[in-house]
């Protein structure tokens, strides 16, 4: 089975990915990188794992690839038809609400873990984290077996009430470090902006991701 997020195979393998969902003032950034393994091996360098909810609702996906894809399919359906009935667009605490209820309800079953972040124009933007029945929402959530490298230069980092481009940046930079140290973490960077304009999706080549270097200065000079 191809596995995009931290998990452990039945050779003892370890297998991961990195997420990242941060809110701004004014929407959301998703992050991600684009490694897929399958045991040792690396079958997938650009998979997109940020996935399309509704409109202006996206997830990040980790855990195993199947199961993650299947788990975002079923939410999209399902808000597809609630919008219809409700003849507007879903809230973000809908779809991770959806996220959660499906998580919790085969947890032993499914191994994924999806982070659900978007607008609306009730709450504007959201990042919700979602595991085994957790709902919880947060100004950034991290995931994936790369998030264990980068989780001290989130805590330092993050400012609440960034714009909208130092938000890309500082995603950017946080995908960059866990792709350098952390082995099953790589490939391209996805990212998804979300606000009330509109979605914009961008995807940054290897090469031209700022280098560990580059990051490590961002960290000393603050800018």
């Amino acid at each position: 089975m191809q596995d995009i997020g931290e998990h452990e195979s039945t050779n003892g393998l370890k297998m991961g990915t990195t997420i990242i969902a941060i809110e701004y003032d004014g929407g959301v950034v998703h992050g991600s990188d684009s490694r897929v393994s399958a045991g040792a091996s690396v079958v997938n360098r650009v998979m997109n794992k940020l996935s399309p909810l509704h409109d202006k609702i996206y997830c990040a996906l980790s855990g195993s690839a199947a199961d993650a894809q299947t788990m975002a399919e079923i939410v999209s359906y399902q808000l597809d038809v609630h919008s219809m009935e409700v003849d507007e667009d879903p809230l973000v605490c809908s779809a991770a609400t959806l996220v959660k209820n499906i998580s919790y309800k085969y947890k032993e079953e499914l191994s994924a873990h999806l982070i659900v972040a978007g607008w609306d124009k009730r709450g504007g933007g959201q990042v919700y984290a979602t595991l085994n029945g957790l709902l919880t929402r947060q100004p950034f959530a991290v995931g994936g077996s790369g998030s264990f490298y980068i989780y001290g230069f989130v805590d330092a980092e993050f400012r609440p009430g960034m714009t909208r481009q130092e938000s890309k940046e500082f995603v950017i930079n946080c995908l960059s470090l866990a792709m350098s140290r952390d082995g099953s973490s790589g490939g391209v960077a996805y990212l998804v902006t979300i606000d009330s304009e509109g979605v914009e999706e961008k995807c940054i080549l290897g090469n031209e991701l700022p280098t560990f270097e580059d990051t490590e200065l961002i960290i000393q000079t603050g800018h």
